[in-house]
């Protein structure tokens, strides 16, 4: 996910408009300003509004207190490291409008709602308008047409047109599974203003946009360390790390947890290795993250499951302290490994199911 400051720098260079700003990095970088302004905190994430990341200014002095005041603090899990003020665009009406993909139908998809703002969660589904895109034709004229009439813009086809095309542009030139202005403003001179903008690109494209600056992870490092090795880190908000070689693994693992009344703290998706040295590093960031239990599952075909058990055992080996450790290996070379860990005292369960009540036990102190 881009920060809202870069987002609105690729809306600008498609012809939308956005408010005029700055990205400032300390308070003494407010510009001088001859009337209200936004100060907004720039973080990869949504609900900045309630989070207290997001505050108007009657002036400069207003505007260097706010930005003092956000630059450091931990809004919504994220350090805020920057923050983009920005002038304060009169309002006649807000309004929501996105493009994302449909996973059901495999198709991307317009989003649209008379109503926009923090709070559009809690606007009803009847309140929001779906038109699906062919991703081969495009925007066409009936989007327009219907988009305008959803949004009650009567006599502003053009400009909705020309917004519509542009979002469209954006999301298909850049891989993107989001595009969404919330709000999308209708200001006091009648034009169309982007106050907002929220730009998620798949990972897997990344390759192809070598220019992008994607934010750094930021809070106690670990993201960062992670990434940097080719770990995939997401931290959430339970006890019970998760590491497990393959995306649908990992999820199926912690849906077993969710299942049994488990709740995952973090996850790491280690990939295809049979590289020792990788597993040991992934297991002491996980053991950084302060998880209670850590529960390792391998099914191994290309990974083999004695690599990863001497992995995890150079990691303990290591460790002045380490988390509970429940694992589960199954595939090549899981006799091995399971003699290799039993003789350090750890049971490898050939079954998920013993394995993850075992880590949600564990993470009760049973």
């Amino acid at each position: 996910m881009l920060l809202e400051d870069q987002g609105k720098r690729l809306f600008r260079a498609h012809g939308i408009r956005v408010p005029e700003g700055r990205t400032i990095a300390t308070a003494e970088q407010v510009p001088e300003a001859a009337g209200p302004v936004m100060v907004k905190a720039l973080i990869p994430a949504g609900g900045r509004g309630k989070g207290g990341g997001v505050r108007r200014a009657s002036g400069t002095a207003e505007a260097r207190a706010a930005a003092s005041a956000l630059l450091g603090a931990r809004v919504s899990g994220h350090t805020v490291r920057s923050v983009l003020v920005e002038e304060a665009v009169t309002v006649s009406r807000e309004m929501y409008l996105s493009v994302s993909i449909d996973r059901s139908l495999g198709l991307p998809i317009i989003i649209a709602s008379g109503s926009g703002g923090v709070d559009i969660e809690l606007v009803g589904g009847p309140a929001f308008h779906r038109w699906t895109v062919h991703p081969f034709l495009g925007i066409r004229e009936f989007h327009v047409r219907e988009l305008t009439a959803a949004l009650k813009l009567e006599g502003r086809e053009s400009a909705v047109g020309d917004l519509l095309r542009s979002l469209w542009a954006v999301f298909t030139s850049l891989d993107c599974e989001l595009v969404e202005v919330n709000p999308l403003i209708l200001a006091a001179d009648g034009e169309l203003v982007a106050a907002d903008a929220k730009v998620v690109i798949n990972d897997d494209s990344l390759f192809r946009h070598p220019d992008l600056e994607l934010p750094e992870p930021d809070g106690d490092g670990i993201e960062a360390a992670a990434r940097s090795e080719g770990i995939v880190f997401v931290p959430l908000d339970g006890d019970i790390g998760v590491i497990a070689n393959g995306a649908g693994l990992t999820m199926a693992t912690m849906d077993a947890l969710s299942a049994h009344g488990g709740r995952t703290g973090a996850f790491m998706d280690l990939g295809g290795t049979d590289d020792p040295a990788r597993v040991r590093r992934a297991f002491e960031l996980m053991a950084a993250s302060g998880q209670k239990v850590v529960l390792i599952n391998i099914f191994g075909a290309m990974t083999k499951c004695d690599t990863v058990a001497q992995g995890l055992l150079d990691a303990l080996g290591g460790l002045d302290r380490s988390p509970a450790t429940v694992v589960r290996l199954r595939g090549a070379n899981e006799e091995r490994a399971r003699e290799m860990l039993l003789a350090k005292g750890i049971v490898a369960f050939p079954e998920l199911e013993d394995a993850v009540r075992e880590a949600v036990d564990r993470g009760a102190g049973k």
